[in-house]
Order: C-alpha cells, then structure tokens, then sequence
C-alpha cells in the first residue's frame, strides 16, 4: 500500500485527490484546517482518510509526513520549504505546483544524498506550460534545428458562453492576485534587445494575439520573462516573451485603474460611510456633479470610452456605500469585482495556453504553434483545478510506481517528467494542437 498525503483541501484539490483515490494501492490522507472540506473530498472512498491539521503544529506536520511515502503541498507557497526539509529528513518524496524560491533550490544537494524526489512546478502554469514547451524545443534540437524565437502566452478566462460582463473575466476565488498583477514590473527579450516595462505602465503594453481555432484575445507580459532562457536552456533566442491573455479591452480598463491609484495597499480609517461614488471623486478632485465627464477628463478618454462604461457597471461611480470590511483603495476593488464577476451554477471557465517557436535550419525556418484550449465542466470541475492538480496526480502516481526515478530539485523540464505526464494528460484529454509553417 503507497500512502500519499495531500496538505491542503482548496479549489484545486478535487481532481487531485479523486485521481489518486482511483489509484489501486494507494491510500490518500487529506490533512486540512477545515476537516470538513477534506471529507467532501474523500467522499465514500475506503482508502480515503481526512484529518484536521494546524500547518504551524510542526510536530504534527512532522509525524505525519514521516507516515507516508509522497506528501503533495498544495498549502501557500511558505509553507513548501518546511514540507520539503521534513521530506528530506525523513527520505520522502515531495511534489508541488508552486514555483521553486531559493529556500527549495538550497534543498537540491540534501534531497540527492537522501535519495529523494522534491518536485516543484507541476501544475499548469507553472506545469504544463513548461512541460509543452520543452517537448517541442528538444525535437527541434533533435532535428538540427536552432530556436531564434519563443513565445508563451496563457490565461484563465470564462469560456465564450460564460462571459458576459464588460470586463470580460470571472473570478473562482479572491481576486486580490489577479488584480495586483498590475502593479508588477516587467521585462521580455526582443529581437536582442532587453525590453522593461514599469509597474504602472503594464497594462500599456499590450496587444492582439490570435489563438488557433478560437479566435483573437488580448496579451501583455507577464513578469520577467528572461530567466526562462536559462529554465529551458535556449541561449540562441534573439526574442523571449511570457504573456498574459485576456479578453480584448480588459488592459486599456486596468490601466485606468492603476492610473487612478486604486491599486493603493494603504490601510485607511477614512473610508466608513463613503459610496463608492464619493470615494471616486475623491479620487479625481471632483465635486460629483458630473463624476462621469470629470473621470474621463481625468484620463483623458472619452466619457463613452469602455474603462468609463466599465467602472459605471461596476458601480464605482455609484451610491452604494463601501463595505465596512473594505480598508483599502485595493480592498474597495477587489470586493465589488468579486461581488459582481463571480461564476454561477453551471458556467465554465476556460483555459488558453499558446506557444509559437521560430527555428532556423540549414535550408528553412520553421514557426511552430502549438494551442492548448481546455474548457470546465459544468457544474463539475473547473478547467483551472483540472489543469492544476492533475499532472500532479500524475507525477506523484508515477514516482511511487517507479517510472519516474530522480532525485534532488526538479521542475518538469526534462523528458523523463514531461514524456509520461504529457502523455496521459492526452489520455485525460488535455493536450495540444500544433500547425507548422515555413516563415
């Protein structure tokens, strides 16, 4: 019998845990704050079992990775290294979906003379976009070829039947990440030349990009996309770009947020009895006699333009007085957005992940796109918690069974991960569509 425990009970755990549940031979511990989540999860399954765990009860913690042979983190992304020393300590194996910090890399040495696997990064993004890549970047090395350009964009979006709102986007959970995203910095390689963009200026650059067989959304760099050329060892790029998709228009109405400094952590004790009208004019140095004509001359955009309309449907501009539990400009945001973009019963979301890749050979070169487009169930499983915790699943499977035999810090970036995780992620239907053309 292999025993595998899972921390953590969150939205992506389901397909994780159920995966593992069908497994014959494995008994799946689910070990959670909320005991109550891990035995929704576990269901009528007999080789399933839930426990109430404080994380920070680091004897328990301790005990009960020692009693298993692979503990799964899906606990916030502090908690990893913890997990991983006790892993090592006692000589088992780890996986998880976060990206590796430093902490986790200073493990590598410990974890190789222990004779133990710490595997990082196998969700979907971190995951599959890794895995998808480097299948196809080591075929073109197979075949001579010598990777000039690369390309990554991926988003998390409602599927076409779900989206109807302005904004174009839904949020499954607290949307405070989705949103701070605009106040990080980013850098990308073009055509030799290292390109920075600043914070406030993220939401500027953005542009067109066709998906394969769906149509046009909208991208714009996600982080710096520049270690990444060390990642998937492609020292010839003269371009090296990560992005972000979403539906068009989705930037240009961020953009005025970020403008506005609605972006703003600051704690305040001045927000109580202000409607969200009240603080916008606030904001804008306007008397609220015209709030809507005075924010787009505060922008500079037409009083039609869509990020006025956008902040009109969702009430910025409005009456409604701001929740007390609010106190920040951040909170006032992230709240009403998640008040009004939530999916309801029976929607699904969807999950984009294009990569194109530019090869020269010796008599052509090559531009390969490869499309990924992945849809929830309704009123099942999302495409995001699909996507997160099965390859997981997978390589946690496999690691017990043998068939996947490293040791020390790993991300999914050689074949020995990304061949049989990819593969049965295929079987599961999730894989990708390639055209090749000659450029």
């Amino acid at each position: 019998m292999k025993r595998v425990l899972v921390l953590g009970a969150g939205l992506v755990a389901g397909p994780l845990v159920r995966y593992l549940l069908d497994v014959e031979g494995f008994h799946v511990t689910i070990a959670s704050r909320t005991v109550e989540k891990a035995k929704r999860l576990i269901g009528g399954a007999s080789n399933g079992t839930a426990l109430a765990l404080d994380v920070t009860e680091e004897t328990e913690l301790e005990r009960l990775i020692a009693e298993h042979d692979l503990s799964i983190s899906l606990l916030p992304y502090v908690y990893h290294p913890l997990v991983a020393r006790f892993c090592v300590e006692h000589r088992k194996q780890m996986v998880t979906t976060s990206y590796v910090k430093d902490e986790m890399r200073a493990l590598d040495s410990a974890a190789r003379g222990a004779g133990v696997l710490l595997l990082n990064e196998i969700g979907v993004d971190p995951g599959i976009d890794h895995m998808s890549a480097m299948q196809v970047i080591d075929r073109i090395r197979e075949s001579g070829g010598t990777l000039v350009s690369f390309t990554s964009n991926t988003g998390g979006l409602p599927a076409p039947d779900a989206n109807d709102n302005p904004f174009g986007y839904k949020f499954s959970w607290a949307p405070r990440g989705v949103i701070l995203a605009g106040k990080n910095p980013a850098r990308f390689l073009k055509d030799g030349e290292v390109v920075d963009v600043p914070g406030p200026e993220l939401f500027a650059h953005h542009w067109v990009c066709p998906i394969v067989g769906f149509g046009h959304l909208e991208v714009y760099p996600n982080r710096d996309s520049i270690p990444y050329i060390e990642t998937y060892d492609i020292p010839t790029v003269r371009s090296m770009f990560r992005g972000t998709l979403r539906y068009p228009e989705w930037c240009d109405t961020l953009k005025a947020v970020v403008d506005l400094g609605l972006l703003d952590e600051t704690e305040r004790d001045d927000l109580a009895g202000l409607t969200f009208g009240e603080l916008l004019a606030r904001l804008i140095g306007s008397d609220g006699t015209d709030l809507k004509a005075d924010l787009a001359n505060r922008l500079g955009i037409a009083v039609d333009a869509k990020p006025i309309t956008d902040f009109e449907w969702l009430g910025l501009l409005g009456s409604d007085p701001i929740p007390a539990r609010d106190t920040t400009y951040l909170d006032v945001v992230a709240s009403r957005m998640l008040s009004k973009m939530e999916y309801t019963s029976g929607e699904r979301d969807m999950l984009v992940m294009q990569h194109e890749f530019v090869a020269e050979y010796s008599d052509r070169t090559e531009k390969v796109t490869s499309t990924m487009i992945d849809y929830g169930i309704p009123n099942g499983d999302s495409s995001m918690s699909r996507l997160v915790g099965l390859p997981a699943a997978i390589a946690a499977r496999r690691i017990l069974q043998g068939e996947i035999a490293l040791t020390g810090v790993h991300t999914p970036v050689i074949p020995e991960i990304y061949g049989p995780v990819l593969a049965e992620l295929a079987e599961l239907g999730v894989s990708f569509r390639e055209t090749i053309e000659t450029v």
